[in-house]
């Protein structure tokens, strides 16, 4: 590798570790191998490198996510709906520094258009990928109001579960509660 990529997988290396907010140049210097004036050379500014970061950490949570989301799960019982939360679970507990990253992104965001921009794209096609799982289809055969309505709402309990399992593993629903949960909501009497 280059100091480019160098500079890259030090700043990644530290969000994961550190987060955003306490990484500072000498920590993705240290753990790069390179040295300050190489931040200026390739990235323009820590707060670019960061960015770069930022943005391919959301590749990597997108990837862990894609490969949990494709395994078989633990104690299949033929539920799809509780192995889908299932491997949500089991990747938020194996891979809690990419999950809390993707956090932190989102935090970030709120002061960096471009990072805005890209986060933006990628729940847009979030909210797609969800209403195909959720429902079993293509994602091509879903119509636009489907992705605005399953999509988003199985997104915003995936948002919950992630903050839950983050903050209090200890008392975070299991798959089974939020299954369980996700069914009484569709009840009759609960949908006037």
């Amino acid at each position: 590798m280059g100091h480019r990529e160098d500079l890259l997988a030090g700043a990644k290396r530290s969000l994961y570790e550190k987060g955003y907010a306490r990484t500072t140049a000498r920590d993705i210097v240290a753990l790069s191998g390179t040295n300050l004036g190489s931040i200026g050379y390739h990235y323009g500014s820590t707060e670019a490198l960061m960015t770069a970061a930022m943005l391919g950490a959301m590749e990597d949570w997108g990837d862990e996510l894609a490969r949990a989301l494709a395994a078989e799960p633990e104690g299949d019982d033929g539920d799809s709906v509780t192995g889908f939360w299932r491997k949500v679970i089991r990747s938020i507990t194996t891979h809690r520094e990419l999950w809390l990253a993707s956090v932190e992104v989102m935090i970030q965001s709120e002061h960096n258009p471009h990072l805005r921009a890209q986060l933006a794209a990628g729940v847009e096609a979030g909210r797609r990928g969800m209403a195909a799982l959720a429902l079993g289809l293509e994602e091509d055969q879903l119509d636009e109001a489907t992705v605005r309505s399953v999509g988003s709402a199985q997104m915003a309990l995936m948002s919950g579960v992630v903050t839950q399992w983050l903050t209090d593993p200890a008392t975070a629903p299991s798959a089974e509660e939020i299954a369980a949960g996700v069914r009484a909501l569709g009840r009759p009497g609960l949908q006037e």
